[in-house]
Parts: C-alpha cells; sequence; structure tokens
C-alpha cells in the first residue's frame, strides 16, 4: 500500500513527510529531555542515555516474550500489554539512571569535566553491550500491538495511523506534565535553583544530590517511556538504535539550547522535519549530513541554540 493515495501532488507529499517529521521529532524530544535536564543540573553530557533507552526497549519487548505476545490479537489484551510495557520500562530506565549517577557520576562531580564525560562514554558502551548479549546481533521484531490502519479512512490521500496518535498521545501529555512540574512545584523549584547556582542552593537548606538523583530518574523516566513508543511505532529494535536515536536527540538539545525544556523539544521538532523531509526532496543516504549541516549553521550565528539565550533558567 503506498504511504499516501496521490503522491504526485507535491503539497501532499509535502503534508505527509511533515506528519511523519513531527511524529519522529515527538520521539526524539522524549529522549532529547533527558539530555537536556541532566546537562542543567549538573553539566554533564549524559552519552550513555541514547544507549538507556535502548535497553529499556529490551525491557519491553522481554516482557511480551514472557507472555508469548507475537503479534496483535484481543484489542484489551493487546492494551494491557502495552500498559504492561511502560509500568516496566519506564521505572526499570529511571532506577538504572540514578544507579549510574550514584555509582559513576556522582563520585566524579567535583572532578575535572572531561572525567565524567569520558566515563559516561563508558557507560554508554557497557549498555551498548549489554544490549548486544540481550538481544543479539541482528534486528528484533518487535510486535506489532497498535494498527497501521489509516484513521482518515483507506481512501483517503494522507495517512495518519493509530500508531502517529500513540506517539503524540503518549509525547504530549508527558511533555506537558514536565514543563508543569518544574515551573510550578516545590521540587520542580528546587531543580531550578540548582541549576542556577549550587552552592546558594545548599546554603538555602536544599539538598542538591537529592535533585539531582530525581533529575536522573525522571530523564531515565522519559527514555523509557519513549523506548516502548518506539518498538511500538518502529516494530524493530536492535542494540544499536540507542547511538543513532540517542545523537539525533542530543543535536536536537544543542540545537535548541541545552538546558533548555522548550529548546530541547523545538530542537527535536526540527530534526524529525528535517529526517523526513530530507529523505524524500535530498536523499535517505545525506540526512545526517543534512542535519549536522543546520545544526552548524545555527550554531555559528547563535551559538547558545535557537533558545538558550532567551531563558535563565536551564531546567
Amino acid at each position: 500500500m503506498p504511504l499516501f493515495a496521490d503522491a504526485t501532488d507535491p503539497w501532499l507529499t509535502l503534508l505527509q513527510f511533515t506528519v511523519i517529521g513531527l511524529t519522529k521529532g515527538s520521539l526524539f524530544a522524549l529522549i532529547a529531555l533527558g539530555y537536556t535536564m541532566v546537562y542543567g543540573i549538573v553539566e554533564l553530557i549524559n552519552f550513555a542515555h541514547g544507549d538507556l533507552f535502548m535497553l529499556g526497549s529490551f525491557v519491553a519487548f522481554t516482557i511480551l516474550g514472557l507472555f508469548g505476545v507475537q503479534s496483535a490479537g484481543d484489542p484489551y489484551a493487546d492494551a494491557g500489554f502495552v500498559l504492561l510495557c511502560f509500568a516496566a520500562a519506564i521505572p526499570f530506565c529511571a532506577a538504572l539512571n540514578v544507579a549510574v549517577d550514584r555509582v559513576v557520576y556522582r563520585p566524579l562531580r567535583n572532578a575535572p569535566k572531561l572525567a565524567p564525560l569520558v566515563s559516561a562514554i563508558g557507560v554508554s558502551f557497557i549498555f551498548m553491550n549489554v544490549g548486544l548479549f540481550w538481544g543479539g546481533s541482528q534486528d528484533v521484531n518487535f510486535p506489532n500491538l497498535v494498527s497501521d490502519d489509516n484513521l482518515f479512512g483507506e481512501t483517503a490521500k494522507i495517512r495518519f495511523t493509530a500508531k502517529d496518535l500513540m506517539v503524540i498521545g503518549v509525547t504530549v501529555p508527558l511533555m506537558v506534565a514536565l514543563t508543569v512540574f518544574v515551573k510550578f512545584t516545590s521540587l520542580g523549584t528546587a531543580m531550578r535553583a540548582t541549576a542556577q547556582n549550587p552552592t546558594a542552593a545548599k546554603l538555602m537548606g536544599i539538598n542538591t544530590e537529592t535533585v539531582i538523583a530525581t533529575t536522573f530518574a525522571i530523564g531515565g523516566a522519559l527514555a523509557g517511556a519513549a523506548s516502548v513508543t518506539y518498538g511500538l511505532y518502529i516494530n524493530t529494535i536492535s542494540y544499536q538504535i540507542g547511538f543513532q536515536n540517542g545523537l539525533y536527540a542530543f543535536t536536537a538539545a544543542v540545537l535548541g539550547g541545552i538546558g533548555n525544556i522548550p529548546g530541547a523539544v523545538l530542537g527535536a521538532l526540527i530534526i524529525g522535519l528535517v529526517v523526513s523531509l530530507g529523505s524524500v526532496y535530498v536523499g535517505e543516504r545525506w540526512t545526517s549530513a543534512l542535519v549536522f549541516a543546520i545544526l552548524i549553521v545555527i550554531l555559528v550565528f547563535r551559538p547558545s541554540g535557537l533558545l538558550g539565550s532567551r531563558t535563565r533558567e536551564k531546567v
């Protein structure tokens, strides 16, 4: 079945791939928020974050395997299995992220910045090899539990499926909830205080280590949610998905202004659109080069990112 009904209409082509780009960008945004929150608090580029996302997808795959789920069946049962995957992957990724912070990053908190950076790269390789051992070297088919049917009808000229709706239904509420949490809760205020001046935050009685651990937990939880959503949307996972998706997510965070939540979301949507539209107008083999070319051009004129200089808050 063609991607959309009238592939000869350039405006329909543009609209269809814009929808695809925004959907992909929403997935990148969930991962990018984990990067930008951690950087905003401790100024650490957690390169292991993408591979944490990869491990979350294998957790969901393993849960489905334990129940013998290989394809769609009863809609109510499938919905229950999907919720179970989220219930397993989110706390797993959150707990693993906090554990890595406590064991690896916390002892290096006052070390030269190169030390935790290299440690993050080391953790990334460890996670990648765990994923290789867990799922093997070949791509793994994730059970297709969400319908590919066009919600507009199979004769419609634009395809918008239940999978697209699922991605939006997961990412938008999570991003709104995160924004509300950071802006309007006492713990969110503590996060912003720690981001601005950790020493002053300690003097005001804020337990900065608790704040940092909470930040890692939230970032990990977002990666867990993204991992299940990715598996259900793409239906293929492997030990390498963390590298490419993590790289795009990190690029999105830098593009929007790393340490800035709205910037991470904006950057992710831009990256998603560039990847999608670039694949049809430039060629899929050139999309990565196009993404980074745009990133370089923007950073030349706005070194702090698109929204980096418009806010004094880092989270």
